[in-house]
């Protein structure tokens, strides 16, 4: 090889260590700007209807001052898990600007009760990933909890339940024409 031709090798290389660092940052950088609540109420419809319901919720304010975002709930924190959530989430963008059956807040509360039952698979297909990094089991001090919440507690660690088995509604009013009584284990579900 010679000179030139080293040169030349070494000068390739250099530049494409430079692209991948720019290419991983710029994406990064989408990733994080994707994952805030800010970008998440951008669209309208999802600031006028799921945020608004937050906002009445113990998942929006509290005593302990403690908040949660729209990606604390629906966006995983594991690298590969959010790749995968992100891809999926391009279907939403697709309805929202191209077909255009979510872009207003009538058609998003005509689709609800569908939209709240694929969360609520994805949610029961992950073990409630989600609402694990807040909550956990081995972190509950049952004596502390009122007895019914720290019996129904050990009840779902018996019989392996998942947070939303119970808690659909914890932190969006529930939608039009679900029936709690009809997948609740153990009874009715709790808001």
């Amino acid at each position: 090889m010679t000179s030139g031709q080293k040169k030349g090798t070494f000068s390739v290389l250099v530049i494409g260590i430079i692209l991948g660092i720019i290419l991983w940052g710029s994406f990064n950088w989408a990733l994080a700007i994707t994952n805030t609540e800010e970008f998440c109420i951008s669209c309208h419809e999802m600031r006028d209807s799921p945020y608004e319901d937050l906002q009445e919720t113990i998942h929006f304010t509290n005593r302990t001052g403690i908040r949660a975002t729209c990606p604390d709930c629906h966006v995983p924190k594991e690298w590969i898990h959010k790749i995968v959530r992100k891809i999926k989430a391009s279907k939403e963008l697709y309805h929202h600007f191209i077909v255009k059956d979510l872009d207003t807040v009538e058609k998003f509360e005509a689709k609800k009760l569908q939209l709240a039952q694929n969360v609520w698979k994805t949610m029961k297909e992950t073990d409630s990933r989600e609402c694990r990094n807040c909550h956990h089991f081995d972190s509950m001090d049952f004596e502390r909890q009122e007895s019914r919440s720290a019996d129904r507690h050990e009840e779902a660690i018996e019989k392996g339940y998942t947070c939303i088995d119970c808690h659909k509604g914890i932190a969006h009013s529930l939608p039009e024409g679900y029936d709690p009584g009809d997948d609740a284990p153990g009874g009715e579900d709790e808001g």
